[in-house]
């Protein structure tokens, strides 16, 4: 008689890297799917790997609740997370670093988990993905940033509230840039790519629009601004990826300025003589509300995370695509950053409404 297969117990689940709108949906399906539809038993890891790291580990048990819906009206991360502390580097008080994956390894084993669910952007998930091929560790990624740079995903969780909030504060510029006949600037997050600040540009009606992407220079975002202002509108309104960096400028520069937006306001100022305002948005497109459109992504992706489990197909990220939940190799994730396509949709409908974007193409 052919032995019967063990049936996962007990997983884990974590949330890691910087937080957003949505993780929360996603811990409520893992847990509801997990134990009311495969009668398992669910460890959340506090402090994404900080929390395996501690001894004792820094865990409890999930249960489903009477109230858990208050789950997908909540911000942030009732786990926890981190974003700081590389296992296979982590910085010590003496000022070293020491890998301590192992002892990550060490306190998944202890915990008695059959498999793990990590919640985590492009660093993240890499991380883990590490960890889990050196600890034999069954693993499953959910993508979530609000940078929305994670491959074979068209949408991450976190992303469309990022860009709401976005597309919020231009709504709120808009009508003081006109009553003060300003340029108002709006720095957005974007580390590696520039997501929110297209769609956000598009969406919020901006004039111009700097994303790494798509090398830009000071000068034709001058003349865009300078021609606005001869056939009559006297203000402006721009949308910066905090990563866009203008081409010849050096990075120090920018920095001892305060950022991309604020030099980028002084430097607008003095070559079209318009008067300048930044907003540096930062942590706001983090918390929050999240969308239905992220809790809706954050549900359909932990459903399916814990039944690729229960599959027994792991070392897989499970992600949205042409309208479908579908699960990819972790391979073809790690290492591959989803940037904003220069001849996509989104530039070719931004060129198409007349934005700027910082280059010498023309819509």
């Amino acid at each position: 008689m052919k032995p019967k297969k063990k049936r996962t117990r007990r997983i884990g689940l974590l949330t890691s890297g910087g937080d957003c709108a949505g993780l929360n949906a996603v811990i409520r399906a893992v847990v509801r799917r997990a134990v009311d539809g495969h009668g398992w038993d669910v460890i959340g890891i506090r402090k994404g790997t900080h929390g395996l790291l501690a001894r004792p580990v820094e865990a409890e048990e999930l249960k489903p609740g009477a109230d858990d819906a208050s789950l997908l009206r909540l911000g942030g991360t009732i786990l926890g997370t981190t974003n700081k502390g590389d296992p296979f580097a982590f910085p010590m008080p003496d000022g070293s670093v020491k890998d301590r994956s192992r002892e990550i390894v060490e306190g998944f084993h202890a915990l008695d988990l059959d498999a793990l669910i990590g919640v985590g952007g492009d660093g993240s998930l890499a991380i883990l993905a590490r960890l889990a091929q050196q600890g034999d560790i069954p693993f499953v990624g959910i993508p979530k940033t609000i940078d929305n740079d994670v491959a074979r995903t068209e949408r991450a969780v976190g992303f469309a509230t990022a860009v709401a909030t976005a597309t919020e504060a231009l709504d709120r510029l808009q009508p003081t840039a006109a009553s003060h006949d300003r340029v108002m600037i709006l720095e957005v997050m974007g580390r590696d790519a520039g997501h929110i600040a297209i769609a956000a540009g598009i969406a919020g009606g901006a004039d111009v629009v700097l994303i790494p992407e798509i090398a830009w220079t000071l000068e034709a975002v001058s003349r865009h601004v300078t021609e606005l202002r001869v056939v009559g509108r006297d203000f402006a309104l721009v949308v910066v990826a905090e990563a866009a960096h203008p081409t010849g400028t050096d990075a120090d520069a920018l920095k001892q300025a305060g950022g991309i937006g604020h030099w980028l306001a002084a430097k607008l100022g003095a070559t079209t003589g318009a008067e300048t305002r930044v907003t540096v948005l930062g942590h706001v497109q983090r918390g929050g509300t999240p969308l239905a459109e992220d809790r809706l992504l954050g549900s359909l992706l932990g459903v399916h995370a814990v039944d690729l489990i229960a599959e027994g197909r792991t070392g897989r990220m499970v992600a949205w695509s042409n309208r479908e939940v579908i699960d990819v190799p972790l391979e073809e994730v790690v290492g591959v950053p989803h940037v904003v396509d220069p001849n996509g949709p989104l530039v070719r409908t931004a060129r198409g409404l007349g934005i700027c974007l910082g280059d010498e193409t023309e819509g």
